[in-house]
């Protein structure tokens, strides 16, 4: 597949390489001050989705390009980068899925003189647990991208 005559996974790559990282400290930002959660819900959310969509089309699109190329899956760097891609697939849809639960998850104070956004902590347990592994998983997609 290809776009204006270059490869799409050279184009579509970008959009993971530079969603995730952004993503992932947005979500660390809200693992960590809960006091923003509010605040960053919705981009967390909308970021997490739109990066999982990314990697999910780089991936793709990547694959694409190897069966249309078969006589590059001779080199070692490319058969590596391909391995890696699988991980980060993996790491990515795992990293997206735990940033949507945080969003409607995690509990926090609003910064609102109304109180709207506030939500409660339902269990310590719980917010403290889905922040630490939603933390975790950030740090891994931002390594493997």
């Amino acid at each position: 597949m290809e776009i204006a005559g270059l490869p799409a996974h050279a184009l579509v790559i970008h959009a993971a390489v530079v969603l995730t990282p952004l993503a992932a400290l947005v979500a660390l930002a809200h693992a960590a001050v809960p006091r923003w959660r509010w605040a960053l819900r919705w981009p967390l959310l909308g970021l997490a989705v739109v990066t999982a969509l990314s990697i999910f089309g780089a991936w793709l699109t990547g694959g694409s390009y190897l069966d249309a190329n078969p006589q590059l899956n001779q080199v070692p760097d490319v058969a590596t980068h391909a391995e890696r891609a699988d991980v980060m697939l993996w790491v990515g849809l795992v990293f997206a899925a735990l940033a949507a639960a945080a969003a409607f998850v995690l509990g926090g104070p609003t910064g609102l003189a109304s109180g709207r956004g506030a939500r409660e902590v339902r269990s310590v347990a719980v917010d403290r647990g889905l922040a630490v592994v939603l933390a975790l998983a950030a740090v891994a997609a931002i390594v493997l991208v």
